[in-house]
């Protein structure tokens, strides 16, 4: 069923109709396939939306973007998850990557990388994450020592990153100051002002990746650890100064945590119709179970957390586009659509009895992907966290 939206120009209408379109032929048709047990990678499918226009939205039409506002392109990721949320995910993992470079790269770095990114030639992956440095960024270790060509060494290892080993470039963070110890933290080096972003190519000589995470689901994308040996990345690839790189990953993340919370919705917004197509068609005691009125108020009660949800990452997008300050909604959005997205996919669930917790339908692919949702791009809890230092006077 396809959603209502109010959009804000006949250009957006039609951007909406052409994901519609592209996501029922491309992706929908493919989603059974590739998610099947360890899944496999679907070959070709990200220069498809990238030839379509669909990987470079909301950044500028200059440098090979669609310039649309970030209200347009959340609802373009959302009709995408709806029918693949791996690739929906993905998709906004590359626009995470793109961030550095379009916000804080030179002018000559925006000629040479963006309109590549941005029509899906390469495509991106970030690398932020270590094994002991999740949540904590400030705390990572990986280093770039910087030597006497002026180039930069990189050492050290990397965690969960989306498109691992397959992604063309990472947006890799990595420590030229001071080691990220507490001790350390206060320091003008330390901590968070001693991490660097660098635009990593994806074949560098000695960068490695780890075997892919056995994962809940997502299974067509791999995620990986890496490990950097020496690698050497070019001066001209440091994106901002030394020591800029977490005020880069953050102010990249609160954008990143719109894409996951309409990719949670856009998740939902696919159990809620599954489990609405499946209430009307199964009988039981002479009459649809839709018409049982316990089983109604579980649809409605779905309903309303997919729009709320909705309506939290909309306006988190609209004051992006109006450039005021955001990041209190976007936390609030990531926590409000992710946790809605566990619950609705576990009531369709529900909904389907006993099928639902069979491959035969596509409701339990849905809660299996929905539990990380609560977890990448900070987990609810860090939301909850980031949302409370907002009132602190």
């Amino acid at each position: 069923m396809a959603v209502d939206r109010l959009l804000p120009t006949d250009e957006a209408r039609a951007l909406i109709e052409l994901t519609r379109e592209v996501a029922d032929k491309e992706l929908a048709t493919r989603v059974d396939d590739h998610e099947r047990g360890d899944g496999t990678y679907p070959e070709g499918l990200f220069a498809t939306l990238g030839e379509t226009g669909l990987l470079g939205l909301p950044y500028p039409e200059e440098y090979g973007g669609g310039g649309q506002p970030y209200e347009v392109y959340l609802q373009v990721l959302e009709e995408l998850a709806a029918r693949w949320a791996t690739i929906a995910v993905t998709t906004s993992v590359h626009g995470l990557a793109c961030f550095p470079v379009a916000t804080f790269g030179t002018e000559a770095q925006k000629q040479e990388w963006l309109p590549r990114m941005l029509a899906g030639e390469i495509i991106g992956g970030y690398s932020l994450s270590e094994p002991h440095a999740g949540s904590d960024a400030a705390a990572l270790r990986c280093r770039a020592e910087q030597g006497e060509d002026g180039n930069y060494r990189i050492t050290g290892e990397k965690a969960w990153i989306t498109h691992g080993g397959k992604a063309d470039f990472y947006a890799l963070f990595a420590r030229t100051g001071e080691t990220g110890d507490g001790a350390q933290r206060s320091s003008t080096t330390g901590g968070s002002r001693g991490v660097t972003c660098f635009l990593a190519p994806g074949h560098t000589e000695g960068l490695t990746f780890g075997r892919p995470e056995e994962k809940m689901g997502l299974h067509a994308v791999p995620t990986t650890s890496a490990t950097w040996d020496g690698g050497v990345i070019e001066a001209d690839r440091r994106i901002g100064e030394e020591g800029q790189g977490l005020q880069i990953a953050f102010a990249a993340l609160d954008s990143g945590r719109l894409g996951i919370a309409a990719c949670a919705v856009g998740l939902a917004q696919a159990a809620l119709d599954a489990a609405v197509d499946y209430a009307n068609e199964r009988r039981t005691f002479g009459k649809r179970i839709v018409d049982h009125q316990g089983l109604g108020f579980v649809l409605a009660d779905m309903a309303a957390a997919v729009d709320s949800a909705r309506a939290t990452y909309l306006d988190a997008a609209r004051r992006k586009d109006a450039g005021v300050p955001y990041s209190r909604q976007a936390s609030v959005a990531k926590l409000v659509a992710t946790d809605a997205a566990m619950k609705v996919t576990t009531d369709a669930v529900q909904v389907f009895g006993g099928a639902g917790y069979t491959r035969d339908f596509p409701v339990e692919r849905y809660m299996r992907e929905a539990k990380i949702m609560q977890i990448f791009e900070g987990t609810n809890q860090i939301q909850r966290l980031v949302i409370s230092r907002h009132f602190a006077r």
